[in-house]
């Protein structure tokens, strides 16, 4: 049974990943099919006949290179966001308004030297690990709200990350 609404079809179903080290930073990329800065935490669609948090597994040792993870926790509710035009247009040529996306929280349990670009198609120039409340300053304008609530959603979480 599809429980798809009419304004689902028009969101790509994806998988978006926040993942923090023992120091409580977070691990964000900056694309390399943008020009200018583009930073992210890493995000990819989801396969046919795959579950959102086997895509995610996949899209981090594709797009991260890494396998050292702990799941902490993922959203209850599918969140999105809306394409801005120019991008719209180019993105899966124009057949969809935008993303909707399950996120989930990991724990990094490697070292830096576990983090690979090359893993995969590279998609990043580069990365770093940064500040909970930096991400929002980074992060590239028309996803700050969807990134709002993915640390909404993951506060509880976080926070008990920060106590180890």
């Amino acid at each position: 049974m599809n429980n798809s609404t009419a304004d689902d079809l028009l969101y790509r179903s994806g998988v978006g990943m926040m993942l923090v080290n023992d120091n409580g930073l977070i691990f964000v990329a900056d694309r390399s099919d943008m020009s200018g800065p583009a930073w992210q935490m890493p995000q990819g669609g989801i396969d046919d006949g795959e579950t959102p948090s086997a895509a995610a597994l996949r899209e981090l040792a594709e797009e991260a290179g890494t396998d050292k993870l702990e799941l902490i926790a993922e959203t209850s509710n599918w969140l999105a966001y809306d394409f801005p035009a120019d991008i719209k247009k180019q993105a899966w040529k124009g057949c969809y308004r935008g993303q909707r996306q399950k996120w989930f929280l990991f724990r990094f349990t490697g070292t830096d030297d576990d983090i690979n670009l090359d893993a995969h198609n590279r998609e990043f120039d580069s990365w770093k690990w940064i500040e909970p409340e930096r991400v929002l300053e980074l992060i590239v304008p028309f996803k700050r709200k969807l990134y709002e609530d993915v640390f909404d959603s993951f506060s509880d979480p976080l926070m008990r990350l920060q106590e180890r």
